[in-house]
């Protein structure tokens, strides 16, 4: 059973794993979203869908032609191992945590690298280039190879349109996506079409109560690591640097699309205590976590996204 983070923190009687959790999960949409599956050893092998049989209309005492073969991908999402150490001194400890707690405060903001990682490999991590990465959707989608899960605003880049919005949730078979995630600067400009269509994006509720955008009753992500720069040539993209293009991506999360994978435990928060070699404890925060990417139809790129 896949389950968000959110709702794993309150099956858990540990404090200071909740506050992590929750410092973890409030800014970041994609982990809002996005369950965990819980797995056992280091990889999750599954088949994928490639080719469906095909099935025909008969009249009495016809033959029956058996279809094709049903024919599937085997992939295999590895868990990597993502966290941080956070050391506190135990001077600053001592002395300084008059007006703020500072090992609180080392945790949190150690808790907030782990997530900002996490959301940025979530895009553009590549296991080819470094082993201990996980791989990210671009790579999953394949944005550098034409597909029907790739929508291109032009051969190079074109100013957004709500038409390509359009295109790009009904990429997504099975139902309306679950998000679309974008930048800053796309939602500013999805605002902007909007307006000038002469209506405002609707306001809905969060999973944690906070308001947020929808589009056709689809809620919007922010990801702040989603680059503007983005190389698109025939209508593919060729690098994430050196031009001026964005991605918008319709993702549709679960156990038969988009889904995590973690661990035994999922996300851990372990007192390491004292230190050997200075006057410190250590507190580490460490994730074994991966994405398994269960139906090539369930998520879909648009690229080439100028302001």
């Amino acid at each position: 059973m896949a389950i968000t983070l959110t709702e794993a923190a309150k099956l858990s009687n540990d404090v200071l794993l909740q506050g992590v959790i929750e410092t973890i999960v409030k800014e970041s949409p994609i982990l809002q979203f996005m369950p965990f599956t819980e797995i056992v050893g280091n990889a999750l092998t599954y088949n994928r869908e490639k080719t469906l049989p095909t099935a025909e209309w008969h009249a009495p005492n016809d033959d029956w032609v058996t279809s094709p073969a049903i024919t599937f991908d085997q992939l295999t999402a590895t868990l990597k191992i993502l966290g941080q150490n956070a050391d506190v001194d135990n001077y600053i400890k001592a002395t300084r945590s008059n007006i703020q707690d500072i090992e609180a405060a080392i945790i949190e903001l150690t808790a907030k690298a782990v997530r900002h990682e996490f959301e940025q490999r979530f895009l553009y991590g590549n296991s080819a280039t470094d082993a201990n990465q996980m791989d990210g959707i671009i790579k999953l989608i394949d944005t550098g190879t034409a597909s029907d899960q790739l929508i291109a605003a032009g051969a190079t880049g074109a100013t957004l349109t709500l038409a390509m919005i359009d295109q790009l949730i009904d990429a997504v078979l099975g139902g309306l996506p679950d998000m679309l995630l974008m930048s800053k600067r796309s939602r500013r400009k999805l605002n902007a079409l909007a307006r000038a269509a002469g209506s405002n994006l609707e306001v809905g509720t969060g999973k944690l109560g906070e308001f947020v955008q929808l589009y056709n009753g689809i809620p919007i992500g922010i990801n702040d690591w989603i680059l503007n720069a983005h190389t698109v040539a025939g209508s593919v993209e060729t690098l994430y640097t050196g031009a001026t293009n964005s991605t918008i991506y319709a993702l549709k999360f679960g156990e038969g699309a988009l889904c995590g994978i973690t661990g035994p435990g999922g996300l851990q928060v372990e007192p390491i205590g004292a230190m050997e070699t200075k006057d410190a404890a250590r507190t580490r925060i460490k994730w074994y976590v991966g994405i398994a990417d269960f139906s090539k139809v369930k998520r879909a790129a648009l690229i080439g996204v100028q302001d």
